[in-house]
């Protein structure tokens, strides 16, 4: 039986029982009622993964490092007192990052190297773009940009903890920025679209998104978001790399998104097939009166009950003409 106390709403629960089944549904239900993993990412711009280990060790941390692929990913498996991760010294001085599991994938999918020019178009707080500029070991550029203030202000200040230097941060519409961005020639050797959403993934960590699910809200940020992904498509490079993610499990704000880009762009886009870490199922094909393209398949889900994580949905797009 779905665990009552989470206030599910009926909506919702059908989405999933149509996604998966109900068997397996019952299964995510159930896995909504644990935490998530205690996990950080080491900054490897300052740090490195052994010697970081090690520090964590002496204070009598017992650390795991569950992916050979990704060492700069740590699994604390010790009972902390609650903020002692972000109480640390290691933390102050960022020695690493407090970042769920999941999050860490999408940049593991873009896979940005040293001297590219990126941009991570929805930037803040910053967990992802730190990551990305520790990849890029501060070489090359990455425009860091976000339409809020306030969410600017916790962007830059990650930054600087991390010691991030390649960095340009702006303030404007993510639409509005691509726009400009083309109109002067820029290209993009990667981009990030990591787009605002409604959160799904993300109910074992924040219950309170529950509270705020309605199916309103998913079909305006599925507008939203296929104006992100078709502006920022129009800066990438050929040959250039784009991934876009969401926390969220709805077919409307992925699978629907990446066939209205496909559709945009007939004959330019690759989706990639993508292996990460984590476990993952494919993209959905089919979805209620909706059928998207085969490639579609490409994209990555991920969901609490498949792992330690919280939901996560990521695909990779590769501009081929």
């Amino acid at each position: 039986m779905i665990n009552e106390k989470l206030g599910l709403k009926k909506g919702f629960i059908e989405q999933m029982n149509e996604l998966l089944g109900e068997n397996e549904a019952q299964k995510y239900f159930d896995s909504l009622n644990e935490r998530p993993v205690k996990s950080i990412r080491c900054n490897t711009l300052k740090i490195s993964c052994d010697e970081l280990k090690k520090r964590l060790e002496n204070k009598g941390w017992k650390i795991k490092q569950p992916y050979k692929s990704a060492p700069e990913i740590f699994v604390i498996e010790s009972n902390l007192d609650p903020g002692e991760l972000g109480r640390s010294l290691e933390h102050q001085l960022g020695y690493y990052y407090v970042q769920e599991l999941s999050s860490m994938m999408p940049v593991l999918a873009l896979k940005p190297q040293p001297g590219d020019f990126v941009l991570d178009l929805c930037a803040s707080p910053g967990s992802k773009t730190t990551q990305i500029a520790s990849e890029m070991k501060n070489e090359g550029l990455l425009i860091a940009n976000d339409v809020s203030l306030p969410r600017l202000k916790i962007l830059a200040s990650n930054l600087e903890r991390c010691g991030v230097a390649n960095e340009i941060i702006t303030r404007r519409d993510g639409v509005y920025l691509c726009k400009k961005l083309e109109e002067e020639g820029f290209q993009f050797d990667k981009i990030l679209v990591d787009a605002p959403c409604s959160g799904e993934g993300t109910i074992r960590s924040a219950p309170k998104t529950v509270k705020m699910w309605n199916p309103y809200g998913i079909v305006s940020l599925s507008k939203i978001q296929k104006r992100l992904v078709v502006s920022a498509f129009s800066v990438l490079k050929v040959g250039g790399e784009m991934v876009y993610s969401t926390c969220t499990h709805s077919p409307q704000e992925n699978e629907e998104t990446i066939d209205f880009l496909l559709k945009q762009f007939p004959g330019q886009i690759k989706v990639e097939k993508t292996i990460l870490p984590l476990k993952t199922r494919p993209g959905v094909l089919n979805w209620r009166q909706a059928e998207y393209s085969k490639e579609v398949s490409n994209a990555c889900r991920i969901y609490p009950h498949d792992g330690e994580s919280e939901g996560f949905f990521i695909t990779k797009l590769k501009r081929i003409k």
